[in-house]
């Protein structure tokens, strides 16, 4: 079979005849199936984007076959720094390059047979979509979702731009591995701490990998217990949010953030010196490193002191930087006795260490962290941790000192990217009015093409004239647009919205196409977007919700996370490695369908695993077979044996143990468990073909039809070709997935194994619905068994049915 030859033939075919596109008129079977879309890079298609898509394709053809309407769309996650930063380096415009790659992976793409829905296909670049994300944006305006403030960021020197958390990976820029910085910048940010607590009560219903559902609840970080108001000697008031309100009479010392407006406030003239020299050293380091468990914890005393208020002791308040201003309050106290960070801080420091939590029955050393009895706490001594920690917050909400509460780690998303190659911010800067949103009717806010984009600092869109110098739409006053872009999570976060309505020019989405077409099915991508993507689209979604626009709570019902392909060396594919695998050269020697076979069969697709072609030839022999036996079958004439004897039932269990385990596993994404089910089959069917004397020919090509039709999914292109060649006209696509008959897999013998006096002796086969009587007349006939019982009566038969025969004598 020429293989290029055949890929060409059908490709076009299903073009033609619009296989992938969606039927809206079936919309009540709609499967909507979505791999996470791509960045368009200059490379051709590697590995990685085959390991995600091709096998994905299988599974929504495995759905089309099971009579559900699939949609499949495809776009390009097209905006963001990777082209920007090519752009600095080659002079080549962001946009000319993005549309060429996009050129590019849109053909190979459809070389490799994917069963994608073009017709549906968005570009986040496209005015057509970015005018949404901006009106996305000016929607979470209006219901105060979108806000402005100063706030100290993360900085990457090298990209010149603000980063968010999740994109600062122990302590460098994710993109260029530069050390990220901390600097005050006034930024936009989207209030997803409002739907922290239905982000993380949700996760529970969603049936997603269980890593996954704890990333998210790690990364929401919800905490249970009370905030306390500690007075320091000057009268002036901060609070302190704990867990553990059954460690407060340890309290030995309190820690401000070096960022907290106190510190600078309350340092005493003797202390400032050493105070603004560690704010200094703060500076230099950066959110993750101060957080880090493994780094040494330091501090300042400012000279001034705070009074504890459960007791009216004094404690020295400190400036340290493992605490964060902008998380919480900004402000810690210090239990040394029953925290191990805050033992480590108190011998560095010599502060006093006081025991308040005694261990029952087990080694309470300190510091002793776990939950115990109450001692030392005058009213409360004797209490379980359990019961002092409520009546504790009790006693100072009764004071007017304290109260219940919940925080979160979750901090609201910063969106603001000082950077040209994204989608504008539709906001307008009156000296008169202050911030005015961009009038709906003015969308969308142009990104222009004449931009000098080469980073130095201040947003590129900032130095292009025309686009910053506007008429206030308020009151008719000069005024400018925001220089800033829209970080490109934000694109990403609604994108699955866009695409079953991805040409209504008149709004984003018709909600009523959406809500019978949403939530999505399957989503399929990788679980390195757990806490970015995944949230934000979570968090997009509720908040369209609520605004009326959707009727579903939630974005992506299943969601599967492919594996990773490793290099052959079983290090992650890098340039720097030498270690990159291109499938090109597999697909021109062997044909995309063999390479799309092989990533099915020699990995478990969420796992993934070291790159190793030693077994893609023998895919290549597999579909060889499959091919001879079809050029046989075809020329052989049916006959007219029609008998179902024991090597007919046989073929017929195979066939129908392969459709159910297949079946199963094609909907599990066990992709490597069912291509060897195949081979089985395959195996059973020549098994049969190869018997001497008269067959049943109509057994053996029903056999084979199966076959096609269950490895159609897995090697589209080479089962269109053989169902075509067994007759067929329409597309195998379009024919129905085989259906187990669970009669069949009823064996009329079975293989037991026979013991004697609970001893094994041997197997032997014997009618599934064996009797005693049965079993007695199959034992006197049996040569082995009759020798080894030598004439003993048997005072016992112990059958256990298909499985085991004991003969007690």
């Amino acid at each position: 079979m020429d293989i290029k030859k055949i890929e060409k033939k059908w490709q076009a075919i299903w073009e033609k005849e619009k296989l992938g596109n969606f039927n809206s008129k079936n919309t009540d079977k709609k499967y909507y199936c979505l791999e996470m879309f791509s960045y368009p890079s200059a490379a051709k298609l590697h590995l990685g984007h085959w390991y995600n898509y091709g096998p994905t394709d299988s599974f929504v053809r495995y759905k089309k076959m099971k009579g559900y309407e699939v949609f499949q769309p495809m776009g390009f996650d097209a905006f963001g720094l990777p082209a920007e930063n090519y752009a600095i380096k080659t002079g080549i415009h962001p946009k000319d390059s993005t549309d060429k790659n996009i050129l590019n992976m849109e053909q190979t793409l459809k070389e490799m047979g994917a069963m994608f829905d073009w017709s549906a296909e968005i570009k986040t670049c496209n005015e057509d979509y970015y005018k949404w994300t901006q009106w996305l944006f000016l929607k979470l305006y209006e219901k105060g979702l979108a806000y402005r403030k100063e706030a100290p960021v993360n900085w990457c020197p090298s990209c010149k731009t603000v980063l968010a958390n999740e994109q600062v990976t122990n302590g460098v820029c994710e993109r260029c591995n530069s050390t990220v910085v901390k600097k005050d910048l006034t930024q936009w940010f989207f209030k997803i701490t409002d739907y922290a607590e239905e982000l993380l009560e949700s996760l529970n219903g969603l049936d997603w990998p269980e890593k996954t559902k704890l990333m998210q609840k790690n990364w929401i970080g919800k905490s249970t217990g009370g905030e306390i108001e500690f007075t320091a000697e000057s009268g002036d008031k901060f609070k302190v949010f704990t867990t553990r309100a059954d460690t407060l009479f340890g309290v030995s010392y309190v820690v401000l953030a070096p960022e907290h407006p106190l510190v600078k406030k309350l340092t005493s003239a003797k202390q400032k010196k050493a105070v603004e020299e560690y704010i200094l050293e703060t500076s230099k380091t950066n959110e993750i490193d101060r957080l880090s468990t493994n780094r040494e914890k330091t501090g300042v005393y400012i000279g001034h002191n705070a009074i504890n208020p459960i007791n009216g002791k004094v404690v020295p308040i400190y400036a340290a930087d493992y605490v964060l201003y902008s998380y919480g309050t900004g402000a810690v106290m210090g239990v040394p006795s029953h925290d191990e960070r805050d033992f480590a801080f108190a011998n560095k420091y010599g502060l006093p260490i006081t025991r308040v939590i005694k261990g029952v029955g087990v080694n309470d050393d300190l510091p002793f962290t776990d939950d115990g009895i109450i001692v030392n706490s005058p009213g409360f001594d004797g209490m379980t941790s359990e019961k002092a920690r409520k009546a504790i917050i009790n006693k100072l909400v009764q004071d007017g000192k304290a109260e219940h509460k919940t925080n979160y780690r979750l901090r609201d998303w910063l969106v603001s990217r000082q950077r040209y190659w994204g989608a504008p911010i539709p906001v307008i800067h009156c000296e008169k009015c202050g911030v005015v949103p961009v009038p709906y009717s003015d969308l969308p806010v142009q990104l222009p093409y004449d931009v000098e984009f080469t980073p130095d600092g201040e947003s590129p869109l900032a130095k292009h004239q025309g686009f910053m110098n506007v008429k206030c739409p308020v009151c008719g006053g000069d005024a400018h647009r925001d220089p800033d872009t829209l970080d490109t999570f934000v694109c990403s976060s609604w994108y699955y919205l866009r695409y079953p309505d991805a040409h209504n020019a008149k709004e984003p989405f018709n909600p009523e196409i959406i809500n019978k077409m949403l939530p999505v099915d399957k989503y399929v991508g990788g679980a390195e977007h757990a806490c970015m993507h995944l949230l934000y689209a979570r968090f997009i979604t509720k908040a369209l919700r609520d605004m009326g626009y959707l009727n579903f709570d939630e974005p992506f019902k299943s969601l599967v996370h492919q594996g990773i392909i490793l290099g052959p060396d079983g290090m992650r594919m890098s340039k720097s490695k030498g270690n990159i695998i291109a499938p090109d050269p597999y697909v021109q020697e062997y044909g995309s369908d063999v390479l799309r076979l092989y990533l099915m069969f020699g990995f478990s697709y969420t796992e993934g695993g070291p790159w190793s072609d030693d077994g893609i030839k023998a895919i290549t022999k597999f579909l060889d077979r499959i091919e001879r036996l079809a050029i046989k079958l075809n020329s052989t004439p049916n006959g007219k044996n029609n008998l179902m004897g024991k090597n007919e039932k046989d073929l017929n269990y195979a066939v129908n143990y392969a459709i159910k385990c297949v079946d199963r596993d094609m909907e599990s994404f066990s992709f490597n468990t069912a291509v060897a089910r195949l081979m089985e089959l395959l195996n059973a069917i020549t098994k049969y073909d190869g018997i001497e004397g008269d067959k049943n020919i109509h057994v053996l090509k029903k056999a084979f039809k199966t076959l096609i039709q269950l490895l159609a999914p897995c090697a589209p292109h080479f089962a269109e070709e053989i169902w075509e060649s067994l007759g067929n006209k329409n597309s195998i696509f379009n024919s129905k997935y085989p259906e187990c008959d669970e009669s069949a897999l009823v064996l009329d013998e079975v293989e037991v194994a026979v013991q004697i006096n609970s001893k094994m002796r041997t197997k032997i086969m014997v009618p599934s619905q064996v009797t005693e009587e049965m079993v007695k007349e199959i034992i006197a006939k049996d040569e082995k068994l009759s020798t080894e019982l030598n004439g003993k009566e048997i005072k016992k038969l112990i059958i256990v049915p298909k499985r085991l025969i004991n003969i007690i004598v």
